[in-house]
């Protein structure tokens, strides 16, 4: 009966959202593409959004992610140290070392030669 009920609920809930997204588009005529185009004022691209950015932007990010995803986990590892003693400070040695090893990599492949 309760199943039931959240199905009632369920797909009254979709009718009505559906309902209200297909309302004020019926009466509406569709704008030229002009008017749909999503920047530059209505104008035609030059050139493909994705070619605006530099693919030497990309390592550096991930190595951002790196760093913190380090800081994200050493805040609560600090707590859990207090409690776990030597293990916490094993555990976050290895972490550390996995990271490092993507760090020295990227040292390796020249990500931190900015040309």
């Amino acid at each position: 009966m309760e199943l039931l009920t959240l199905v009632i609920i369920l797909t009254l809930a979709l009718g009505a959202g559906l309902l209200i997204q297909w309302l004020p588009q019926r009466h509406q005529p569709i704008p030229p593409y002009s008017q749909r185009a999503p920047f530059l004022g209505g104008g035609t691209p030059d050139t493909h959004a994705w070619n605006r950015y530099h693919i030497r932007y990309y390592p550096m990010t991930l190595l951002l992610i790196a760093f913190e995803m380090e800081m994200m986990f050493m805040y609560p590892w600090a707590v859990v140290f207090v409690e776990k003693g030597m293990m916490a400070v094993m555990e976050m040695g290895m972490f550390l070392a996995i990271l490092s090893v993507g760090i020295v990599y990227a040292w390796r492949e020249g990500v931190f030669r900015w040309q």
